[in-house]
C-alpha cells in the first residue's frame, strides 16, 4: 500500500482491491464511525453506510456492479417534491386544486386568500416541473455515465467521510486484470487514526479473510432448513495471525 496526502493507494488484482476496501472499512468501524450515537458526529454514520455499500465486494465486478453504484451515487439529488414523497402528477393535481380555491375566494371577495392560493398553485407547478426534470436528467446521467464517462475517468465515490476512486490498470500477463484503488479519509485527524490502524494490521495480520457473499438459496430450498445466521459486521472481515 502507498500512503500520501491524497489517500491510501493499492495496486493489484480484484482481491487486493476488495481487501484494501475492507481494511479501511474495518479501521473506520473500530473508531466507531458507524455508531449513530457517536458524540457530535452522528451524521458520519450514514456516510459510513454509503461508503460500505459502494466499496468493491468480492462477488462484484468493476464494469457491472461498481459502475452501477457509482452512477447511483453521482446522480442528481432529490428536489423538494421528491423529498416530500410527491410525484409530478400529484403536485399538478394539488396546483389545480389551489387554483380552484383561488377563484372561489375571489368570488367570495377575499383577495388576500386568493393571492395566497394562487402563489401556492404556482409553487406546486414549479415543484412538479423540477421533479420531472430531475428524473429525466437522472435517466440521461445513468446512461451517459455508465456507457461513456467510465471509459474516460475512474469510478469514484465521494461523501463527507470518504473519497475514493478505482480504475482498471493494464493486464499483467498471467496476473490478469490489474487495478489501482485509492481511498482518502476526508477528516485529517480520523485519517491519521486509520493510517495507524492499517499499519497495525500489516504488523499483526498474516492473512486477511476477505468477506464473501453467502449463498443461502440452497439451504432455504431444503424443507425445514434455516439459512445460517449472518455474522455481526465486526466479524465479517476479521483476520488471523496464523
Amino acid at each position: 500500500m502507498e500512503e500520501s496526502i491524497s489517500g491510501f493507494k493499492i495496486r493489484g488484482d480484484w482481491g487486493d482491491v476488495v481487501e484494501h476496501g475492507e481494511r479501511i472499512t474495518q479501521a473506520l468501524r473500530e473508531h466507531s464511525v458507524d455508531d449513530p450515537g457517536r458524540g457530535g458526529e452522528a451524521h458520519l454514520a450514514s456516510a459510513f453506510e454509503e461508503w460500505d455499500e459502494w466499496r468493491p465486494k468480492a462477488h462484484e465486478t468493476l464494469e457491472a456492479d461498481v459502475s452501477e453504484k457509482t452512477a447511483d451515487q453521482a446522480s442528481v439529488e432529490e428536489g423538494k417534491g421528491e423529498k416530500a414523497g410527491k410525484g409530478p402528477d400529484e403536485d399538478i393535481k394539488t396546483a389545480g386544486e389551489k387554483l380552484s380555491e383561488s377563484y372561489e375566494q375571489l368570488e367570495e371577495d377575499d383577495p388576500d386568500a386568493a393571492v395566497d392560493n394562487w402563489k401556492e398553485s404556482i409553487d406546486y407547478v414549479a415543484r412538479a416541473a423540477d421533479s420531472a426534470g430531475r428524473k429525466a436528467l437522472r435517466r440521461v446521467e445513468d446512461t451517459v455515465y455508465q456507457n461513456v464517462m467510465t471509459q474516460l475517468a475512474p469510478y469514484y465515490f465521494d461523501n463527507e467521510l470518504v473519497s475514493a476512486n478505482i480504475q482498471q490498470s493494464t493486464r499483467n500477463g498471467d496476473a490478469g486484470e490489474q487495478f489501482v484503488f485509492e481511498v482518502n479519509v476526508n477528516d485529517d485527524e480520523l485519517k491519521e487514526k486509520v493510517s495507524d490502524r492499517l499499519a497495525e494490521y500489516d504488523d499483526e495480520i498474516d492473512r486477511w479473510h476477505v468477506e464473501v457473499e453467502k449463498d443461502t438459496d440452497a439451504a432455504e430450498a431444503i424443507e425445514g432448513a434455516e439459512p445460517p445466521p449472518e455474522p455481526e459486521p465486526e466479524d465479517n472481515s476479521r483476520s488471523t495471525t496464523n
